[in-house]
């Protein structure tokens, strides 16, 4: 998977688990506080623009109480106003510096963003401060995700799982890291889990069904796909996927292919036996006393000749 569409990922179940995080019901008393509580009350109905209003009628009323920037930086993100949201939660740790909620709520803003280093600078302080809160941990497991930092990822989740078991999305992510580094089987144990945690879940259900598919086991990769068509018809990858995975069961459950004829080849001439090199000698040697007797035979012939005139 390209960084850009791990980022995808980080961003979409950052902002499904930012509702948990984001508001905070201190009313506390003094000027300000019914707005505030009506802007809490606005933020959960998700009217958010009434909620800003609220939230800032609050803050003109009383300008240094910092959940109220706070409550509005989250509803500022809420909705996709990031540079006014990083300015209410910079504003709130200026005030409190020692807000756990203030540092959390600008650390989505920068992994949002991309600025990795500043998401961990806050979510480090953040941890310092409460080495207890889980949401922590998991934004920390986001953006090592992001930064393809994925044996990390898996031990900052693992802390967050801990901190609060029931927690689906950190589990997701751990499952993810896993999956990145081809643990499959870590992977799908993290699977099966969110399925239990959100058991109607298509994107979900479609996770397992490719983590699956990638550590070899079409058939289930199968039924998980074609249960999460069922729930979401209109998905555009799933099908692909449910194509893909039948194909290769197909092929792996396939007769083998016919073995090739074996050809019979003719068994070379062989070579002549050599001859004996001795046999050679004595064939030439005798050749040889043959040649000396015609020679003699012939000088005796010609000294007769010679004679006889």
């Amino acid at each position: 998977m390209t960084n850009n569409r791990i980022h995808s990922f980080i961003t979409f179940i950052l902002f499904i688990a930012l509702a948990g995080f984001a508001s905070g019901k201190e009313s506390g008393g003094g000027a300000g506080a019914s707005h505030y509580r009506k802007g809490n009350n606005y933020y959960e109905q998700q009217q958010f623009d009434k909620a800003l209003a609220e939230y800032t009628k609050a803050i003109e009323a009383s300008p240094k109480t910092a959940n109220y920037y706070e409550n509005r930086g989250t509803t500022y993100l809420s909705l996709d106003k990031q540079a006014e949201a990083v300015a209410d939660f910079s504003k709130a740790i200026e005030l409190a510096p020692n807000s756990v909620r203030a540092y959390i709520g600008r650390a989505q803003i920068l992994l949002v963003q991309k600025q990795f280093d500043q998401t961990l600078a806050d979510l480090d302080k953040a941890i310092s401060l409460n080495p207890k809160e889980a949401s922590a941990y998991r934004l920390r497991g986001f953006t090592d995700l992001n930064r393809s930092d994925f044996p990390t990822a898996v031990t900052d989740l693992t802390k967050a799982m801990e901190l609060n078991p029931k927690d689906a999305e950190a589990v997701r992510a751990r499952a993810f890291a896993y999956l990145q580094q081809h643990q499959y089987e870590p992977a799908l144990a993290d699977y099966n889990k969110a399925v239990e945690l959100t058991p109607n879940n298509a994107d979900v259900l479609a996770k397992r069904g490719y983590a699956y598919s990638l550590a070899g086991q079409y058939q289930k990769a199968i039924d998980d796909y074609k249960a999460a068509l069922k729930l979401n018809p209109n998905d555009i990858d799933t099908p692909q996927r449910l194509l893909y995975a039948q194909g290769k069961l197909s092929g792996k459950t396939a007769p083998p292919p016919t073995a090739a004829p074996v050809v019979e080849v003719a068994a070379p001439t062989p070579p002549p036996t050599p001859t004996d090199p001795r046999m050679v000698i004595l064939a030439a040697f005798g050749g040889l006393l043959v040649l000396v007797a015609i020679v003699i035979i012939v000088i005796k012939m010609k000294s007769k000749r010679s004679a006889d005139y």
